[in-house]
């Protein structure tokens, strides 16, 4: 019967967040917008901002063959200039780290006035500026403009789905079946318009369809017409005459404003994510049940057997977990760096949890660039006070004894680790010449943040940690430690390592898959109901795994549960690591080494922050759980 009732309530708690589920996809055509909507009057200017050029699959690929991106500016492109010069926009801290490098530009576009063939300027492409653009073409780049805050997009169609969407951005050039690059100097805009009411007019989509046209000049510098059937190539060998064109055609739309986002936010088969759930949920359900059956029977047995029996040798050499009393509390070696870890893992719980709600709630738009990265920024700093009060009280649970050292490297490692490995990979963008490289501005900033707000707050948590009570054990600590016998083959690192960290990432992997994407391949990211849901079961699945783990561990007569309980949650991220090596290997074709190490060293740093939080959800389920077993016996 108390195994059927954990079964009940576990299936309560994963229908509960499908339902919520549920409720965010119907909530998903609304969101808190992060930018007011903007009111035109007919002729009046719409700016067309540009921004960093990206690498894309091609239509003829299906492999990224970059990770580099470039300012739209940069001087290989020779694309037009405002009369004053390129300005730049102001960005939020979490869009200048992501790259994001956005510009004015030259387009003269005026609500409801249509343009045909007009002449933007006429460049000049010697060689090397035409290798490097014909590098670009083969390597599927693509412009990325912003009209009223929309990116420009293509329209594509999903055979899946049957439907058609928007795909943010357009290419560069093209490869026509002589293999040669094209260089795309014609743009046709058109750009989508919903009126309010009398007079007044809104941006409710903008698509770009590129061009490439040999077109001529007259005497007056202008082009007379653009529909020529020559198409233009860059030549590697001497200089290439270049006139940027475009058209504007403002065409009316039924879409409202607070729904324009629809066209963009396109969901691939969306038949795979509800797979992922169902198949996470099965997981769930199983190891709950089987976590039910060892609380509920064998451990439920073994402590009404100790506590009504005399203390006899079978009862002993019947339940290994029991003789290990006088041990199983018994600090971890290098508790200092566990405590550490454990500070910075519940941190980061905190802000992953606290972001996916907001994100979940439609507090991060996508019309505000780089909300989620500023806000994950700024809950992480806010947290520090969490990070040091979890790191002194278990450290002081340890009974560690260099409390300012504890002090010290709870703020400052594990950011640490990040900071100087971000640090090291943007020399390799600034060495690329690249636009993701973060200014030393920024960086400067983030120190700042750091050290003004973050470190204080970690310590202030860590003063009233050390100051807090200690969670003494329920059992005394022996002397003398236990030998510990020899352990049977599947509690040895590798095959536990293997079981224990496979499970969570499959709870994740298609989720992570998605999220990858949107990283490579510059894609809007949007599916937080399906993040919450997998986020949820992962915490499930690790806190579940790991207590297992232990309570076979402890039978086992070895007590070394605390450091193996960290690692053995936080070997999920070893699958990501490897799952992030299968993807370059199947969905890249990086043939640079500064990309290859950019790739590498990104996964890396991901998979650290990923171990660190997993980890830290394993220890903290198997702390209770060691603490409820050995609560419930009595010890003479």
């Amino acid at each position: 019967m108390k195994t059927a009732a954990v079964f009940s309530s576990t299936g309560f708690v994963v229908v509960t967040l499908l339902q919520l589920l549920l409720i965010a996809g119907r909530a998903s055509a609304f969101y808190l917008p992060g930018v007011a909507p903007t009111d035109y009057e007919e002729n009046d200017p719409v700016p067309l901002l540009v921004n960093r050029l990206t690498p894309t699959i091609g239509p003829n690929d299906d492999q990224l063959k970059s990770v580099i991106s470039y300012d739209y500016y940069h001087p290989a492109f020779h694309f037009c200039r405002p009369q004053n010069g390129p300005e730049k926009q102001s960005e939020s801290l979490g869009s200048i780290l992501f790259g994001d490098r956005i510009f004015n530009s030259p387009f003269d576009l005026r609500m409801l006035k249509n343009e045909t063939c007009k002449t933007l300027c006429t460049q000049t492409f010697e060689p090397r500026a035409a290798k490097f653009v014909n590098r670009r073409i083969r390597q599927d780049y693509s412009l990325n403009w912003l009209i009223d805050g929309l990116p420009a997009a293509r329209v594509k169609f999903d055979e899946v789905t049957n439907s058609e969407f928007y795909s943010v951005g357009f290419e560069l050039g093209t490869i026509e079946a002589d293999k040669n690059p094209y260089f795309s100097n014609h743009y046709d805009i058109i750009i989508e318009y919903h009126q309010t009411r009398t007079g007044k007019y809104r941006v409710v989509g903008v698509i770009v369809q590129p061009f490439s046209r040999r077109t001529q000049v007259d005497n007056n510098g202008q082009v007379s017409t653009c529909d020529v059937d020559e198409k233009l190539m860059l030549n590697r060998d001497h200089n290439t005459e270049v006139t940027f064109t475009y058209s504007v055609m403002w065409t009316k739309s039924d879409t409202a404003w607070a729904t324009r986002w629809d066209k963009y936010l396109h969901v691939f088969d969306p038949r795979i994510h509800w797979f992922s759930l169902i198949n996470s949920t099965i997981i769930v359900i199983f190891l709950s049940g089987m976590v039910g059956v060892i609380l509920m029977r064998t451990l439920h047995k073994d402590i009404a057997r100790y506590n009504q029996l005399d203390l006899n040798e079978d009862v002993q050499e019947d339940s290994g977990w029991k003789l290990v009393h006088g041990d199983v509390f018994r600090s971890p070696k290098s508790s200092l760096f566990l405590a550490v870890l454990l500070g910075s893992g519940a941190q980061l719980f905190v802000m992953t949890g606290c972001t996916i709600i907001f994100a979940l709630l439609g507090f991060l738009s996508p019309s505000s660039r780089g909300a989620l990265a500023t806000v994950m920024i700024i809950l992480y700093t806010l947290f520090g006070f969490i990070g040091g009060y979890v790191s002194s009280r278990a450290y002081k649970t340890f009974g560690g004894e260099k409390w300012k050292l504890n002090i010290a490297l709870t703020p400052l490692f594990v950011p640490g680790v990040v900071f100087l490995t971000f640090f090291i990979l943007n020399f390799f963008l600034i060495a690329s010449d690249s636009s993701g490289a973060v200014p030393l501005g920024t960086m400067v900033a983030l120190i700042v943040i750091w050290f003004v707000i973050s470190v204080p707050l970690s310590a202030a948590g860590s003063y009233f940690g050390f100051k807090s009570l200690v969670l003494e054990p329920p059992v005394r600590t022996n002397q003398i430690p236990r030998q510990i016998p020899e352990q049977p083959i599947y509690l040895k690192w590798a095959p536990s390592l293997l079981l224990s960290g496979l499970l969570p990432f499959g709870a994740i992997f298609v989720e992570l898959y998605f999220i990858m994407n949107s990283i490579w391949f510059h894609k809007l990211y949007y599916m937080f109901g399906f993040l919450f849901v997998c986020f949820a079961i992962m915490i499930i699945t690790c806190a579940t795994v790991t207590v297992l783990i232990v309570y076979f561990l402890l039978c086992s007569e070895n007590y070394h549960w605390q450091w193996r309980s960290f690692i053995t949650s936080g070997a999920c991220s070893i699958f990501v690591f490897l799952h992030s090596i299968l993807y370059l290997v199947s969905k890249l074709s990086l043939g640079g080494f500064v990309s290859n190490v950019l790739y590498i060293g990104y996964s890396l740093l991901l998979s650290f922050v990923i171990f660190v939080l997993t980890g830290t959800i394993g220890f903290i389920a198997s702390f209770f759980f060691v603490r409820r077993i050995y609560a419930s016996i009595k010890i003479d």
